[in-house]
């Protein structure tokens, strides 16, 4: 996988994956046929199927890839996507089926990337002059023609803003599930979203 999981995402979103914790299955005709086949991958890559593994992160990779950036930035969502893939595959044996396995996969996901927060908030400090530079930057006038997507104003967002407007806003979860996720108030889980719903809008006008 290493070297091809921001290709392989981008060729799997063109099948349009969906975000959030329920979501990786088409609603309407085909739905209990994949969810049948996504079952004997699971059974078959649980009994060291390795083919039936790749086809597990062909459907998903797409998913957890946007996730990774989302949360944690473009420079680790690659080495992130690969980790979750590793350990997923580590870890298969305790899949027990009371959820989908993009259930499972997408709360390994979240469960990694939060214990990670140290390590890339060190790996974040080598580019960052402090917590202010987004402010700053808002001061200066871009470049004519330079216009910032949404997923890049999401990067630019300060780590705590950032990892509490993917969680409400793109992911769907409530602020008392965000707060013990990362180990914050409910208070500081609203302030913080205020913060990043704020700093959007004011860089996309």
């Amino acid at each position: 996988m290493r070297g091809t999981v921001e290709e392989d995402a981008r060729r799997e979103t063109s099948d349009g994956p969906a975000s959030g914790p329920g979501a990786g299955h088409p609603v309407r005709g085909g739905a209990g046929a994949a969810r049948s086949q996504e079952a004997r991958d699971v059974e078959r890559a649980q009994a060291g199927d390795a083919g039936a593994f790749e086809r597990l992160y062909r459907d998903h990779v797409a998913r957890i890839h946007s996730l990774a950036r989302r949360m944690a930035g473009t420079r680790s969502a690659d080495d992130l996507t690969q980790e979750v893939f590793i350990r997923a595959w580590r870890k298969l044996s305790s899949f027990r089926g009371n959820s989908s396995f993009g259930t499972w996969l997408y709360r390994l996901a979240l469960n990694l990337i939060v214990s990670r927060r140290e390590a890339l908030r060190r790996r974040e400090d080598r580019f960052r002059t402090g917590e202010g530079i987004l402010e700053r930057f808002h001061t200066r006038q871009p470049p004519p023609g330079l216009a910032l997507d949404f997923e890049r104003c999401i990067e630019t967002l300060p780590e705590g803003a950032r990892e509490v407007f993917v969680l409400f806003d793109v992911e769907g979860y409530g602020h008392a599930e965000i707060g013990e996720m990362l180990g914050i108030s409910v208070g500081t889980s609203k302030s913080q979203l205020h913060r990043a719903r704020a700093l959007l809008r004011e860089r996309l006008g």
